[in-house]
């Protein structure tokens, strides 16, 4: 019987087709060094906020749909914290050495952001725009899809034993993390099933042979890419309403900022004034001049600046910022009450004056509601 060539190992004959992965290599420092900027800027090791994620280009329904659908891409290159980055990361390099050489570098890419993308847009529509998520693993469930259909393709041109273990060990990869994600509280997993189904499609329409001289067929590759484009027709369709504008939020929360400091300085020149009232340094009328400069035309001025911030009741400030006013409104109507008392010499104006004051500082300010973070 004639001798039969050994089948070559799948790893020796795709560095010998492609030695380096330069896009791979490429893709884990990008996100190390955007990882160590944000440490270098308020991010955390080992958790970072909502808003820190926000502020370097996390995935969030209301940012993203007023106009910031770049979001959809510089999601993928944020992490939450060292153990998400690792975990990621040696996902990327495990399959994307693989799947860079199966399908070359450019594919490669195209299926590493098509997948990233895809899962960042069925995120936005899973969560109804209401989860802060990044990471890199709905691109990297893109390349993992990818991988599963070039060995099912060439599955004959393997050994049994390799292809078992890549395929049914890919395979189980994927499985394992989908159900931890329904199991595990915060992470992403409509992210994940979104990179891994455009991976699949992104796999057949990107197709080439590792046998040079094979000739794969049109027509898996013109139903894979009509399905593609229709799964991302019906998700832009699906896209949910936006509740309400990231800018108005971010300019309730800069005016929130601007009051609390304005109020502390009042508080401030506050205890200066009754200070100085106990000691008998300065007249009433002198003292009431203070309280209208220092305490009433400031409370003035910051409940005319709270008043000219649209409320929308979606907004997760809205309740803080109906409140400040409210204190605003109360702070100002008592220092100029009392101001009138003191120049007037009524007494009762005064203590009337004064159990306003003591009415405004009962009133709590609730802490702005933050958006819950998904990772991915």
């Amino acid at each position: 019987m004639p001798d039969h060539a050994p089948i070559p190992s799948l790893h020796d004959a795709l560095r010998q087709r492609v030695p380096r992965v330069l896009v791979t290599q490429s893709l884990i420092v990008i996100n190390l060094l955007v990882f160590l900027a944000m440490l270098a800027n308020g991010a955390t090791l080992w958790h970072s906020s909502n808003g820190v994620q926000l502020a370097w280009g996390a995935n969030f329904g209301p940012a993203t749909q007023d106009g910031e659908w770049w979001r959809l891409g510089s999601a993928m290159f944020l992490h939450f914290g060292v153990l998400h980055l690792s975990m990621n990361m040696w996902a990327l390099w495990d399959g994307g050495q693989l799947v860079e050489r199966m399908y070359g570098h450019l594919r490669f890419a195209a299926i590493y952001f098509l997948g990233g993308i895809a899962g960042n847009l069925l995120s936005l529509v899973s969560h109804h725009g209401q989860a802060v998520s990044g990471g890199a693993s709905g691109a990297i469930f893109g390349i993992y899809g990818a991988l599963l259909v070039c060995l099912w393709r060439e599955r004959r041109q393997l050994h049994a034993a390799e292809f078992r273990w890549l395929f049914w060990g890919a395979s189980g990869f994927a499985a394992l993390t989908i159900v931890l994600g329904l199991l595990i509280p915060g992470i992403d997993n409509a992210a994940h099933v979104g990179g891994f189904l455009t991976g699949l499609l992104g796999g057949v329409v990107l197709a080439r042979a590792l046998d040079a001289g094979q000739v794969l067929s049109r027509r898996p590759r013109l139903i894979a890419a009509s399905g593609f484009a229709l799964a991302m027709l019906l998700l832009a369709y699906l896209v949910p309403p936006l509740a309400y504008r990231w800018r108005d939020e971010t300019l309730a929360r800069q005016e929130i900022s601007a009051f609390l400091q304005s109020d502390a300085a009042s508080s401030r020149a506050w205890q200066d004034i009754v200070n100085d009232s106990k000691r008998g340094d300065a007249s009433f009328d002198q003292l009431a001049g203070r309280i209208d400069t220092a305490i009433g035309d400031r409370y003035e001025a910051s409940f005319e600046q709270l008043s000219l911030v649209p409320v929308n009741p979606a907004l997760p400030s809205a309740a803080t910022l109906v409140k400040l006013r409210h204190y605003a409104e109360l702070r100002r109507d008592a220092s100029r009450s009392l101001a009138e008392g003191l120049r007037s010499k009524d007494v009762k104006k005064i203590r009337d004056a004064l159990a306003l004051e003591r009415q405004s500082r009962e009133l709590q300010q609730p802490a702005t509601a933050s958006p819950k973070g998904a990772e991915r």
